[in-house]
């Protein structure tokens, strides 16, 4: 139920971001480049999964962990995507409102990204070396 509650409310604030769009800032490039990269690292996660990609953190049965390719690097490509992905739209189409909803939205991602970490320790022993060797969101960084 809670990946559920936390997928439902990641696809809220990237739908009530879109649908507040207003117009766009002085930093529209800068706005546009972030979000094609966060799109490329998405897509990149997407095919190391080879069909077994799941919007809900929940680990599947089955599930064997990825640890090439982006995931080389951090351990949650997609929730890079996203969060990444909007803060381009946020920069590309900047309002009050649309930082809030952002402000949500990362918290939901963060909160989301702990959970599947904790369903990935009990889940495999391999996860808590993985986790020595890799950062979260950001190469090198987080």
């Amino acid at each position: 139920m809670k990946s559920k509650i936390l997928v439902a409310l990641q696809f809220l604030s990237i739908i009530s971001m879109l649908l507040l769009i207003n117009t766009k800032s002085n930093i529209f490039i800068l706005g546009i480049i972030l979000f094609l990269s966060s799109v490329y690292v998405g897509i990149s996660g997407i095919k190391e999964h080879n069909k077994k990609f799941n919007i809900r953190p929940d680990i599947q049965q089955n599930s064997t962990l990825i640890t090439t390719g982006v995931y080389k690097y951090i351990r949650h490509p997609m929730y890079f995507s996203v969060i990444f992905g909007m803060l381009g739209v946020l920069i590309t189409f900047f309002s009050i409102k649309e930082l809030i909803v952002y402000m949500f939205l990362s918290i939901v991602m963060i909160i989301k990204l702990h959970y599947e970490e904790s369903l990935w320790v009990c889940h495999t022993k391999e996860y808590t070396e993985y986790q020595k060797k890799t950062k979260k969101l950001i190469p090198f960084i987080y």
